[in-house]
């Protein structure tokens, strides 16, 4: 019945796009159905608990842990009541600093269902970002593992960077000089025996937060309101000046609710998740988008792991997979060189391709190699709860190589002149896109400059979100991505995208990873450079890449 209403949203986007005609300018509504949710965070998920309490919530591969709905609701009211005897309440601050693992995906309703706002630090930050983030938000407590793990890397020790927030660790009462507003940190032991957490007295354990909260009265989401903020996210890195944008109950929870319903997603799916929770990707295209549908998500490991995460897809007899880019290609190269058997594959069918362009070519591997072929591509960005566009299961498969797709529901978009922000273009033309809707954050936290900067309101007093995107949109409103604005490469007057030239340096099979820039150049201005990482073993000389351009 579910999937059956679904597939009648997706009838229903295409007759509104039908209704609506060609474009005659690069202006388009995305479908007003389905409606908005009204609900905050907390709500909706007691209503998918409801529904699916029994099926498969969280799935951490690397802790062989897998918790029901049921269950992830249980231990999030026990961390929230437990948090809330740590002090956490509505409206503070709470940064959490954990890779993919079932106390992350705890941690995210605990606070939501407290109200308390959420704020994912990348475990890759050192002291000196994380002193920035921290002090930035005021931010009152901190969630973190004794241990941070990175792609590619050896595990590394938290406890240099905790004692640079609190100098005398092993204290009975938590003091910081360098964060006056720190009042706790709530430490994961996630070292698997390594680093012995028990003398650092000032910290309190995860499971002892657990335990406090396991009896008390159930939370009540009365207080809370779908317009407040809930989740603050990082946009670049922290610097002495970050840039932290501001999401709200609405927009991350309507996000996530649309992007799953383009994939058709219905709790028999399995989704197997390797970008991080820390961003976006993984925490609403992925948490947020599989339990608005009562879908199961995966983590195959604390950070991205090619090899896990095939293993992840064969184990669960995944239906979805996730990745940016560099992730799809470490995947395709494990099988190509027989690490991993091309067997347990066959229950994929769709994911997600996003974070950065996708080459046609690595899009046709992947419909090819591992059966994506209803593959969706997305578009967005943090300051847009992420995604307002996206492609669906069953778009012409040109659309889904060239395209980002067209507008998700409730949202509107338009592509300007960038030296005349007035002036919408004509279909395909290229040119800044904006974007408007539900789904606009509310500001950069604490920084009502940058925010003017970006958020501009209308004549009308609508406002929009200026990307700083390069793109086009067509007579049938799919968007294409063409580059960055500033990123646009001008030689000796001629424009020049980098998409395009990446795009034809990856058709060559010897090309593993390609990345074009501009380079100063005292007679045209600027002059194409082009990074290559050759395939292993491989040969390759610059001299073959430029016949590529040639001839591309």
């Amino acid at each position: 019945m579910f999937l059956r209403s679904l597939r009648v949203h997706r009838r229903w986007e295409r007759v509104l796009g039908g209704r609506r005609g060609l474009l005659t300018r690069a202006y388009a509504e995305g479908p007003k159905e389905p409606p908005l949710l009204t609900q905050t965070v907390p709500q909706h998920f007691r209503e998918i608990v409801r529904s699916f309490g029994d099926r498969d919530a969280v799935i951490s591969h690397h802790q062989r842990t897998i918790l029901t709905y049921a269950q992830l609701d249980r231990d999030s009211d026990a961390l929230a009541r437990g948090l809330a005897k740590q002090g956490v309440k509505k409206g503070d601050r709470v940064a959490v600093s954990l890779g993919n693992n079932v106390e992350n995906a705890t941690a995210t309703y605990a606070l939501f269902k407290l109200g308390a706002i959420l704020v994912p630090l990348n475990p890759a930050f050192n002291a000196p970002q994380v002193l920035s983030g921290l002090n930035h938000l005021a931010a009152s407590h901190v969630l973190i593992g004794a241990e941070t793990n990175l792609p590619y890397k050896a595990p590394r020790s938290n406890i240099p960077l905790l004692e640079a927030l609190v100098p005398n660790l092993k204290a009975s009462k938590l003091e910081s000089e360098v964060v006056p507003s720190l009042q706790s940190i709530t430490l994961v032991n996630n070292s698997s025996g390594r680093i012995d957490t028990s003398p650092y007295k000032s910290t309190i354990s995860y499971e002892s937060v657990i335990e406090d909260g396991q009896n008390g009265l159930t939370l009540q989401d009365d207080s809370l309101h779908p317009d407040e903020i809930i989740n603050i996210q990082f946009t670049s890195g922290t610097t002495s000046m970050p840039k932290a944008a501001c999401l709200s109950h609405r927009s991350i929870l309507n996000n996530g609710k649309s992007i799953g319903d383009r994939m058709l997603l219905t709790e028999k799916d399995v989704v197997v998740c390797p970008p991080p929770l820390f961003h976006c990707f993984g925490c609403i295209l992925g948490y947020m988008a599989t339990a608005t549908h009562g879908s199961a998500i995966v983590f195959p490991a604390e950070a991205f792991h090619p090899l896990h995460t095939l293993h992840a897809v064969q184990e669960y007899q995944g239906t979805a997979l996730y990745g940016v880019p560099t992730m799809f290609i470490s995947e395709l190269e494990l099988l190509a060189n027989g690490t991993v058997p091309y067997q347990g594959f066959e229950h994929l069918r769709t994911g997600i391709a996003a974070g950065s362009s996708i080459p046609a070519e690595l899009m046709r591997k992947l419909h090819k190699t591992l059966n994506l072929t209803e593959l969706t591509i997305c578009y967005g960005m943090t300051e847009t709860s992420p995604v307002s566009a996206m492609t669906t299961t069953d778009d012409p498969i040109d659309k889904r190589i060239d395209s980002v797709g067209r507008l998700m529901p409730h949202v509107t978009a338009k592509v300007v002149d960038p030296a005349d922000r007035t002036r919408i273009l004509a279909p395909n033309e290229r040119g800044e896109l904006v974007v408007s809707g539900y789904l606009t954050m509310r500001g950069y936290w604490g920084d009502a400059a940058k925010t003017a900067e970006v958020l501009i309101p209308d004549e009308e007093g609508r406002m929009w979100m200026h990307t700083g995107d390069e793109a086009s949109m067509d007579e049938e409103g799919y968007v294409k991505i063409t580059g960055r604005i500033k990123d646009l490469i001008i030689r000796g007057g001629e424009n020049i995208h980098p998409l395009e030239v990446e795009n034809c340096l990856f058709a060559n099979d010897k090309v593993k990873e390609v990345s074009v820039v501009g380079l100063p150049d005292e007679k045209l201005g600027e002059c194409v450079a082009a990074f290559v990482v050759r395939q292993k073993g491989v040969e390759m000389g610059a001299e073959e890449v430029r016949g590529g351009l040639r001839r591309g």
